[in-house]
């Protein structure tokens, strides 16, 4: 019998991850999210031409939005589509889950941000994540405590 294999929500298929989101944000709860694409920008996933880092969600009229992540055109995409490299993409949410992630952004310092673009069943999923931003001095906290476990890590294989 052959076992099923479990597929990690940002696996093999990653395109595209935010790496500056965890250094910035503490990630309270995360959330998959489908993308409204146009073709071409398929093609480009697809050649993995993408990138997340200064992009965010908004949400306007009960919507979400994904607002400045960067999808390079292809040279060989469509000549008679002109393509828009940052436009304003649709994500497609369940109703209860924009009604949830509404009421908190409406709170105090939280924003929803993307973390990874990656691919399940031939789709292009969007994991973003509800954050609270860090001030400086969390930060330095956690700078601290990645070099104490890297000298960590040193120490322990030395021996």
């Amino acid at each position: 019998m052959a076992a099923k294999k479990n597929k990690d929500t940002a696996g093999s298929g990653t395109i595209a991850l935010n790496r500056q989101a965890t250094h910035e944000y503490f990630i309270e709860e995360r959330y998959e999210a489908g993308l409204a694409l146009q073709g071409w920008e398929v093609k480009s996933l697809r050649a993995g031409r993408a990138q997340l880092k200064e992009s965010y969600v908004t949400l306007k009229n009960g919507e979400a939005w994904l607002l400045g992540a960067h999808i390079s055109p292809l040279a060989s995409a469509s000549t008679h589509v002109t393509p828009d490299p940052i436009r304003t993409r649709k994500l497609l949410l369940h109703r209860r889950e924009l009604s949830k992630l509404i009421g908190h952004v409406e709170r105090k310092g939280y924003t929803l941000i993307p973390l990874a673009l990656y691919w399940k069943s031939g789709r292009a999923k969007l994991e973003i994540g509800l954050a609270r931003g860090k001030k400086q001095h969390d930060k330095r906290a956690a700078e601290k405590e990645r070099d104490w476990q890297r000298e960590k890590q040193r120490v322990l294989k030395q021996r």
